[in-house]
């Protein structure tokens, strides 16, 4: 599944080129990309049509379009939610060409005049039309919004390293509850949301903790330093356009990320450590693929004490 900066970058391009944009006609192409509507592919259109994208927003890796009945209407009743899946991605076009073979679904926008796509290849993303709801916390609902609203469905998921209106206090509290492993943590998206499996290995790789530490022997400090290390990677992967080991991943205007070139663990199984020289590891931990330092992020034992035990 792509990861925040892969979704914050195809939130970023759709904002500049159809917020405001309202919906006047949508093809469902295949009828399992529309889901959780009981009428289908049918409903989903009539529901749709002559809505205002009104803001493109994103909580971690979840992304949504606020509708509304005109565009820029600060009363949205609705939200289209766009699961991605695993190769899930938008296609936005001056023109109507012909659908590519892995289009799912059209949507044909006036003001300004364009077609958006959603394409997806592997088949796992959706589509879905659903109320918004006010959030938890009374916060605003992620990134591109300054309302405290957000879709039913992401109602649960926590707020992610990049979002100003995280609790950083709260949260590193929130990572060290329990006894999973900290990186089993750093994937809940109900605690922080946005890591994946590349960016949760470059967070600990970076904060030198290794991914199988018990969540409540991550010590305070560290787990602060575990924050500022996701906004770190996550950051520095968001400036270069996200991570891309293959063709799925593209941006709206069918670029690829390159941050894959910049990583520090992930995918680096038996290279040298930049920081230490020591052969990187690999092993599947928690039926994932994990990499890590074995000099810098040390593995955790019950009797080890003192610092970075």
């Amino acid at each position: 599944m792509p990861e925040l900066p892969e979704v914050e970058t195809v939130r970023l391009g759709l904002s500049s080129l159809v917020t405001g944009a309202r919906i006047v006609r949508a093809d469902v192409l295949r009828d399992s990309c529309v889901r959780l509507i009981p009428g289908g592919p049918a409903e989903f259109a009539a529901e749709v049509q002559g809505l205002a994208l009104s803001r493109w927003v994103r909580r971690g890796k979840f992304l949504w379009a606020e509708l509304a009945p005109e565009p820029g209407d600060d009363a949205p009743l609705l939200a289209l939610s766009a699961h991605l899946g695993m190769s899930g991605q938008f296609r936005v076009h001056t023109d109507v060409p012909e659908p590519h073979r892995h289009c799912r679904a059209r949507l044909t926008l006036a003001g300004p005049d364009l077609t958006l796509d959603f394409l997806d290849q592997r088949t796992f993303g959706y589509l879905h039309v659903e109320p918004l709801v006010p959030t938890p916390d009374g916060g605003p609902g992620g990134q591109g919004t300054p309302l405290p609203l957000l879709p039913a469905s992401v109602a649960h998921i926590g707020r992610d390293a990049l979002d100003p209106a995280l609790d950083d206090a709260a949260a590193a509290r929130a990572l060290r509850r329990g006894s999973r492993g900290i990186k089993q943590v750093l994937l809940d998206q109900t605690v922080v949301s946005g890591l994946g499996n590349i960016y949760a290995d470059e967070a600990l790789w970076l904060a030198r903790v290794h991914p199988e530490r018990p969540a409540h022997a991550v010590t305070a400090s560290s787990a602060r330093t575990l924050l500022d290390a996701a906004r770190e990677v996550m950051g520095r992967a968001l400036a270069q356009g996200g991570t891309s080991f293959d063709a799925l991943y593209v941006n709206v205007n069918g670029e690829s990320g390159y941050f894959s070139r910049s990583l520090e663990a992930y995918g680096r199984a038996g290279e040298p450590c930049t920081r230490c020289g020591s052969p990187l590891r690999r092993e599947t931990i928690g039926g994932r693929s994990t990499h890590w330092c074995p000099r810098c992020q040390r593995r955790w034992s019950a009797r080890r004490k003192g610092p970075g035990s």
